[in-house]
């Protein structure tokens, strides 16, 4: 078994189809003053206002999630966005490393998660839960840009309300609320180095109480490494009827993605000729399917509101070794439904909200017989019941005060008659989640809080597919979590800071020692974060996200050891130009310091990963409805990487270079 032909998702599970999974790959608002050009002000008149969405419902603002990042879309674009992946990593600050299959959506990891960072976070679009139950990360480049009314990010253990893997915390989408009588739609056109190209067209109509809209992307781009041509084409489109009492609809999302995968290098490789490729015959297509139906109405004093969600993708995947390519197809489905209601209303003259739901989620997976090294056949069913109740008490100092639990049973089945690993298997486990929230502002403009609780993740079919006792699945990963806070400013200048701890038992982690996924010995992450603000004038703004993480082993062979593919600080900063005459610009940077290689449990390996520092820009110029714009990725043509796997004789292997300088021309047409 030669690991460095494989991606790190593969080596995840051996030689089980986990292979294939390599394949998927601030304010609330601004004041008017600082929106600076008068199309923000043209497109604040046909939007609805941002609604914050913290306990799975659209809430009250005074009931904002504690502690969260919000992006919104004015931001989004004026950075030059053009996915959602994006904007998370370069207005929200969080980290990601390099995408392995050319694709735009990169692995994104809140609070040092490492390889498993997507299976330690959630990520939820307008309720329902894009994280998958397989070892591969939600596709967020399917997600039509342009509907997008604004991002939340938060951090730490949030699994009352969203249950399996929010560890590391939550990103929860929010698309655009219909206005009645409104329109809206673009063009977008957009090119560049690697012969990178892009067309997106979508457009928006509601009438009075009923609403459509749809958006068309095709996108293409030979990516800066050899073998690594990666093309989309995506439709989404949906419609609903809505009134003052809530919104009831329907939604489809369709992609069809081809991608090269160039593969490892070896350090010498690399340092001959990074954009080189030992896999020429390597390459994967994942055609998606998901269709929603959704209703939220209120109702007395209550709201109530469902989501029922059909998934299927078809992944195919061939990978040489040395001979004829080896080709596996798997099909995956999965239904999720979550009902829940919430009651918002007041106890002894106390703003008071009751959220309580039920989340159902049936997962399958077949596989071709024709594959050569899987077979694997695998459901996963999980049910939970939760509640959170939140209160609202002395309204002048703003505080706050919330607890939640949360119960889920798993049920896994697993077949597998070709595996090297595991070949069958049937279980059951449960877990329980809790959490305590508070919130207070002693003084006008400063807001401390605190949040503690506990929160969970199951190993999924990919991970038990090999494991070191046969047939035996690995045991609930559960973490202990707490974080202390402090917010001091107002929307045009604030400061929060941070500080947390995460304790973890039997974190789930894939061991190369051992050629397994294994229980590790207890582990910890804490750590501090500093998010910043500052809008300078009515024509220049900066924001800032700094965040530094000691991710160890406290217990084991190995405590006292660094975890791996872990940059213990992080820095990401943005300028703003926004003058009221058309132009804007943003200016971005990430500084990401150095972190151990995949492999390097005991700490030995003399060489890390080299810190670096990436560069990007955006001009753009509004003329009455069309916007042209220049910008660039890595401006200063870094050479560097974010992923590396193995070490032999002081020497990193199994590296996956990173992108190149690339500039790109765009316009976009508005109507």
């Amino acid at each position: 078994m030669h690991s460095t032909a494989f991606q790190p998702r593969l080596l995840a599970a051996a030689v089980s189809l986990c292979f294939t999974a390599a394949v998927p790959a601030a304010a609330l608002a601004q004041d008017a003053a600082a929106a600076g050009a008068t199309a923000g002000a043209q497109v604040a008149q046909v939007l609805a206002p941002i609604v914050i969405t913290g306990s799975r419902f659209d809430a009250d603002p005074a009931l904002a999630p504690i502690g969260a990042t919000v992006i919104s879309a004015e931001e989004i674009q004026r950075a030059g966005a053009n996915d959602v992946n994006t904007a998370i990593r370069k207005v929200g600050g969080v980290y990601g490393r390099q995408s392995l299959d050319g694709s735009p959506d990169f692995g994104l990891d809140l609070r040092g998660f490492g390889t498993n960072s997507s299976q330690n976070m959630v990520i939820v679009l307008d309720g329902v839960r894009l994280s998958e139950n397989e070892l591969s990360s939600a596709i967020l480049s399917t997600i039509p840009i342009d509907t997008v009314d604004h991002i939340e990010i938060t951090r730490g253990g949030a699994s009352v309300l969203y249950g399996d893997g929010a560890t590391g915390g939550v990103i929860n989408i929010v698309t655009k609320r219909p206005v009645k009588n409104s329109r809206r739609g673009s063009v977008f056109v957009e090119g560049g180095q690697f012969r990178a190209g892009e067309v997106r067209a979508s457009g928006f109509q509601a009438w009075d109480g009923f609403a459509a809209d749809a958006t068309l992307d095709t996108q293409r781009t030979d990516n800066y490494r050899d073998n690594n041509e990666f093309k989309q084409t995506h439709f989404s489109g949906g419609a609903q009827w809505f009134d003052n009492a809530g919104r009831a609809g329907f939604r489809y999302e369709g992609a069809r993605q081809d991608m090269r995968l160039p593969g490892s290098l070896s350090e010498a490789e690399y340092n001959a000729n990074p954009r080189q490729t030992k896999t020429p015959d390597d390459y994967a297509t994942l055609d998606s399917d998901r269709f929603t139906a959704f209703a939220q109405r209120r109702i007395g004093g209550y709201e109530l509101a469902a989501d029922l969600s059909y998934r299927k993708k078809k992944a195919e995947s061939a990978y040489s070794f040395g001979g004829p390519p080896s080709i596996t197809t798997y099909d995956s489905k999965q239904t999720q439904f979550s009902p829940r209601v919430r009651r918002l209303g007041e106890i002894g003259g106390l703003l008071n909200e009751m959220v309580a739901g039920f989340d159902w989620t049936v997962w399958n997976r077949t596989t071709a017989t024709s594959a050569k090294y899987s077979a694997a056949d695998a459901t996963q069913h999980s049910k939970a019941l939760y509640v959170r109740d939140e209160l609202r008490f002395d309204a002048a100092h703003e505080g706050r005060v919330s607890a939640g639990v949360r119960r889920e049973i798993f049920n896994k089945d697993f077949s597998d008659a070709v595996s090297f690993g595991s070949t069958g298997y049937k279980v059951s486990q449960g877990l329980n989640a809790w959490e305590l929230q508070a919130s207070y502002m002693p003084v006008a403009k400063l807001t401390v809080y605190g949040k503690a609780g506990q929160s969970y993740r199951v190993a999924n079919s990919d991970e038990n597919a090999y494991t070191p006792g046969f047939n035996k699945p690995l045991a609930p990963q559960q973490s202990h979590d707490l974080e202390l806070g402090v917010s001091y400013g107002t929307a045009a200048q604030k400061i929060t800071g941070r500080v947390f701890r995460h304790n973890l038992t039997n974190e789930i982690f894939y061991d190369p020692t051992i050629y397994a996924n294994t229980n590790l010995a207890a582990t910890r992450r804490e750590g501090f974060e500093l998010d910043a603000e500052q809008r300078i004038n009515a024509n220049w703004s900066v924001n800032a996200h700094y965040q530094h993480v000691d991710a160890k082993f406290t217990e084991g062979a190995y405590n006292g050891k660094e975890m791996m593919l872990v940059p213990k600080n992080t820095l990401t900063a943005r300028l703003s130009w926004t003058p009221a005459t058309g132009h804007t610009a943003d200016f971005g940077a990430q500084w990401v310091d150095s972190q151990r290689n995949g492999a390097d449990f005991d700490n030995k390996c003399p060489a890390q990963i080299p810190a670096y520092t990436t560069l990007d820009a955006r001009y753009a110029r509004k003329l009455g409805q069309w916007e042209f714009a220049v910008s660039g990725l890595n401006l200063a043509d870094k050479r560097y990487f974010s992923q590396a796997f193995s070490c032999k004789d002081g020497i990193q292997g199994a590296i996956y270079a990173a992108d190149g300088r690339q500039l790109k021309l765009s316009a976009r047409y508005e109507f």
